[in-house]
């Protein structure tokens, strides 16, 4: 399928406690690089935290989108993720988006105090984080959301965020496709998990998820 979408070009940046990382960045800003995206992985000890480096890079660039690719749901509630999206995105004039996925390495996990969930609960997860998050930017106030992991009892929103944040999902199991297709805004895979010859059967079970929830395909960003 033609996906109708124009071509951006980003970059990967490792987050390593060095000015490494700020200076790649400010690079590509500079080169017209359109997106950088950062891992979240907070138990690699000799790894930044991940919001605090796309905070940074965010004020010492001036054009280039940020995003978490992908952030760690277990170790980052919905309802503040959201929060931390929406204050980045209006510190930084609209150049964040979401990057998210349901979690791995979840002995890591464990000894940061984060759940351990079997691979049908943290798919779950996250299609309840998604809800939650949206509900977060929506400016409600009083939101309830009756979840199994993570409910809402009353909470208030805000700040909204200055443009609508897309959210980008890693993705690459049959469920994971799924709620790309029926929820998300966006694809994130990751070539470690997922081989470039595979690349066309994800398509394909996006593109069906999409239309069987009345979506157009066409307006899920693709990312490589």
């Amino acid at each position: 399928m033609d996906y109708r979408q124009p071509v951006r070009f980003g970059v990967f940046v490792t987050p390593e406690a060095t000015e490494r990382p700020l200076q790649m960045a400010a690079l590509a800003d500079e080169l017209g690089y359109e997106v950088v995206g950062v891992q979240d992985h907070p138990y690699q000890r000799r790894f930044f935290d991940t919001w605090t480096l796309l905070t940074a890079i965010a004020m010492r660039t001036e054009h280039i989108t940020v995003f978490p690719d992908v952030a760690n749901l277990p170790l980052r509630p919905p309802a503040v993720l959201a929060k931390a999206a929406a204050s980045l995105d209006l510190l930084s004039g609209g150049r964040v988006e979401l990057g998210l996925g349901a979690g791995g390495f979840w002995e890591a996990i464990k000894a940061y105090g984060g759940p351990v969930r079997t691979p049908g609960e943290s798919v779950s997860a996250l299609e309840e984080a998604i809800q939650v998050i949206r509900l977060m930017w929506s400016g409600q106030h009083g939101i309830r959301f009756e979840g199994k992991f993570y409910p809402l009892a009353g909470a208030h929103s805000g700040p909204v965020p200055a443009h609508p944040i897309g959210i980008w999902l890693g993705a690459y199991k049959p469920r994971m496709l799924s709620v790309v297709g029926r929820l998300a805004d966006g694809w994130v895979p990751s070539l470690g998990y997922f081989k470039p010859a595979d690349l066309l059967e994800g398509n394909r079970r996006i593109d069906e998820a999409a239309t069987a929830a009345g979506r157009d395909p066409r307006s899920i960003r693709r990312l490589l």
